[in-house]
């Protein structure tokens, strides 16, 4: 019989169709066709992109080979840096100027190289910028939030081919992070306990749900998953901020991650996937709402969000805000634990 299930961070309920279930050889990948050798992105065509913003580089001219990781400004960004906010209402509504940062982190030279294809060093640079960019944008005073994400593939709406993730700063808190913020603040207000801290213990005791565990990290499908195969990755360990981990845990993160990424792949055949970075917003700015801040030290735990994107949102998904997921996430990460990597 399908299940109703609540999430108890993002206040939604998630129809998990049982009677639908599915495994991964049920889905039907759409693949990309591949570029046209022209790759703005690849060694040798860094004149195609905006200037370099930050690099990671062994000695070379800037904005030439020679680099393992570069940052660039988005050509087509969706919210712009340069200006003022400008806040004002529009009658019954409010506006303000689209200012905000949109850059892109081209994360390898290597164009057919995905994130866990390459060596850990490499995708312990890529977090590494994360964190960097991260910690930077944080100090421009008009910036409340900063998102780091990765689209894979052409169904997860990636414009090129070539590995990269997107960072986008903007001035107001994102609705799906300011939800998850007020649910971890009102359980710590009413049990003195992170929220995500209780649901990682409950997962790590049941174990149905997890992907993978280490020291320092754990994997698991959402008991309310959205999607299938969805995977929430977290420390172990309460940490609220993302931008203070150092080089060692950002290291121990890459193996991590790469081992999470590389079950997804092989599980289901290299599906095309989204990830989303949520961590702490700027709290350290002024001025802020009374209290909301206060306690955010505690009750905050940064995670990141996997998504492949095996289905497709429909009328009744829009219309509801519901999720039909037809894979219970027992199955889901049973099958992704049993992968060999």
């Amino acid at each position: 019989m399908p299940e109703l299930r609540h999430d108890p961070i993002q206040k939604r309920w998630v129809i998990i169709a049982t009677e639908r279930a599915r495994r991964p050889s049920d889905f039907r990948i759409e693949r990309d066709t591949g570029g046209d050798g022209k790759c703005p992105f690849c060694y040798g065509n860094e004149g195609m992109t905006p200037p370099e913003i930050r690099v990671f580089r062994d000695g070379s001219a800037a904005n030439a080979p020679g680099w393992k990781v570069r940052v660039v400004p988005n050509k087509f960004p969706a919210l712009r840096i340069e200006g003022d906010l400008d806040r004002a209402a529009a009658g019954q509504y409010d506006r303000m100027n689209g200012i905000g940062a949109h850059e892109v982190i081209i994360e390898t030279p290597h164009h057919d190289k995905d994130l866990p294809d390459l060596s850990l060093d490499e995708i312990a640079l890529v977090l590494s910028m994360y964190r960097d960019r991260i910690m930077d944008l944080r100090n421009d005073p008009r910036f409340r939030y900063v998102l780091v994400f990765r689209n894979r593939g052409s169904a997860a709406g990636a414009s090129l081919a070539h590995p990269h993730s997107q960072l986008i700063a903007t001035p107001v808190t994102p609705r799906t992070v300011a939800i998850e913020l007020e649910s971890a603040r009102e359980h710590y207000t009413a049990k003195e306990r992170c929220i995500f801290c209780d649901i990682i213990a409950q997962e790590l005791a049941t174990h149905s749900r997890v992907v993978a565990a280490d020291a320092d990290f754990v994997s698991w499908c959402p008991y309310a998953s959205r999607f299938p195969f969805e995977v929430t990755l977290a420390p172990r360990r309460h940490e609220h901020d993302f931008g203070v981990l150092d080089d060692q845990a950002l290291a121990r993160l890459a193996r991590h991650l790469r081992e999470v990424l590389l079950r997804i792949k092989r599980s289901l055949d290299d599906p095309p996937y989204n990830y989303m970075l949520h961590t702490a917003p700027a709290y350290h700015l002024k001025p802020r709402r009374p209290g909301y801040w206060s306690t955010i030290e505690l009750d905050w735990h940064w995670h990141l969000e996997i998504l492949p994107r095996l289905t497709k949102m429909a009328g009744f998904e829009w219309g509801t805000g519901f999720y039909i997921n037809p894979t219970p996430p027992e199955d889901a990460a049973r099958f992704l634990r049993e992968v060999t990597v």
